[in-house]
């Protein structure tokens, strides 16, 4: 059995660490250079950063931040936002990244997974989606939306279908983020990453929603999720990265504690 990880996210707007509220009421709350270093000195499993309005900015993504996180941790480190061709790509890994992330542009352009994974290694490609409740239909059969450009435009995209899809075009990790749970904090939307997890046979990161340790073990478990992604839980020092490893370690997740 492999091991549950612990990612922390974040979220990057004009080289400021920041943190919304289901993609609205965004604020900054600090250095990420400084927090992706504390993260990884207290046992972090992997960091996810993501450059929040470079896709609905139209800009490419900010290298000189990515270059920095990447000189202070020695943990994997995926990075997403405004990633739209393989050159985009090639230059984060060229930065330290060892993953990307994409979202809206594979949702524009779908053979950018393809060439990716192609490129860089399935291992080294994910998928990122955010994803929104709505009312089954012949659409949307699953009752959930992809929505991009920072969960400012519908596509009319059944989540479900596009997970498949995606796995099929060579992602190699999937992260399930809810917009209806983000930074709610009251836990994680469990039938949507279950429902994800259960028709795929790649690893799902779950995201949007952890507010107290019991959520993570909740989607960990009854949720199918992989690993469990977190941010304003250790963003506002409420918990420690540690702490919240050996939290899932005592109730029997299996978990990395080698620190």
């Amino acid at each position: 059995m492999l091991s549950k990880r612990l990612v922390v996210c974040l979220d990057v707007r004009e080289g400021k660490l920041a943190k919304s509220v289901k993609f609205v009421d965004t604020r900054d709350i600090g250095d990420p250079v400084s927090k992706a270093r504390e993260y990884y000195e207290d046992g972090l499993d992997e960091l996810v950063f993501y450059d929040i309005t470079a896709s609905s900015d139209e800009r490419n993504i900010m290298i000189d931040v990515v270059e920095k996180v990447a000189e202070q941790v020695f943990i994997p480190f995926s990075v997403g936002g405004g990633i739209r061709s393989i050159d985009d790509a090639t230059k984060l890994r060229m930065a330290g990244a060892e993953k990307v992330n994409v979202n809206s542009a594979a949702v524009k352009r779908p053979e950018l997974i393809a060439e990716c994974a192609h490129a860089l290694g399935n291992q080294s490609t994910i998928l990122s989606m955010d994803i929104k409740r709505v009312d089954v239909s012949r659409v949307l059969p699953s009752g959930y939306e992809i929505v991009i450009n920072g969960g400012r435009t519908d596509t009319g995209l059944d989540a479900l279908q596009w997970a498949l899809r995606g796995e099929e075009l060579g992602a190699g990790e999937l992260v399930v983020n809810s917009i209806d749970a983000d930074g709610t904090r009251a836990g994680y939307e469990l039938n949507l990453t279950r429902l994800i997890a259960d028709a795929v046979s790649i690893p799902v990161i779950a995201s949007g929603g952890a507010g107290k340790p019991e959520h993570l073990y909740d989607v960990l478990t009854e949720g199918g999720a992989d690993a469990a992604l977190v941010a304003s839980m250790v963003h506002f020092g409420e918990y420690t990265c540690r702490e919240l490893k050996e939290y899932l370690a005592g109730r029997g997740i299996k978990m990395r504690l080698g620190y």
